[in-house]
């Protein structure tokens, strides 16, 4: 049993640092067009069925979070909320507590993020959505979090001229 246990723990690992490297890539890519680097990917199985990457700035829409931009494109796609209970979220950041209950609220199978997000997390740093509604959604955090912080500390070290 206990082959099996690490066996499993290892899989889990693999796929998340896996994935995460793939959001990480997509944060880099916000701080480059100067929005804060969040990189989200939506994986059901072992397949990426959507990405995105906060687009706040650039839309002026404060909605615009990578969360948001994956749940948009799953909803194009498949045209159906079925999906979402066979999706792992990866995501480079804690999910802020409107994506958290976004995702609570669509029933994801489970979240895998970077860093945790001290100001508005809503995987447990600062609120629980999940623990509000009774049903827990599987959350593992620090994969990657130092690049993630990286990430977040480049940027705010800059000026974002939309912060009021």
């Amino acid at each position: 049993k206990i082959s099996l246990l690490f066996c499993h723990f290892t899989t889990l690992f693999q796929f998340n640092e896996k994935w995460m490297k793939v959001a990480i890539e997509l944060a880099e890519k916000a701080l480059a067009q100067g929005e804060v680097p969040v990189g989200c990917i939506f994986v059901r199985g072992e397949e990426m069925i959507a990405k995105g990457r906060n687009d706040v700035n650039r839309t002026r829409n404060a909605t615009r979070h990578a969360e948001m931009i994956c749940i948009d494109e799953v909803f194009e796609s498949f045209k159906t909320t079925d999906v979402f209970k066979e999706v792992t979220v990866v995501v480079t950041v804690e999910p802020c507590i409107m994506c958290a209950g976004a995702l609570h609220d669509l029933g994801v199978r489970g979240v895998v993020f970077g860093c945790a997000n001290d100001r508005f997390g809503g995987c447990g740093s600062v609120f629980d959505v999940a623990a509000v509604h009774h049903t827990p959604v599987p959350v593992h955090g620090g994969v990657f979090a130092s690049k993630a912080m990286e990430l977040l500390k480049t940027f705010y070290m800059g000026v974002n001229p939309n912060v009021p």
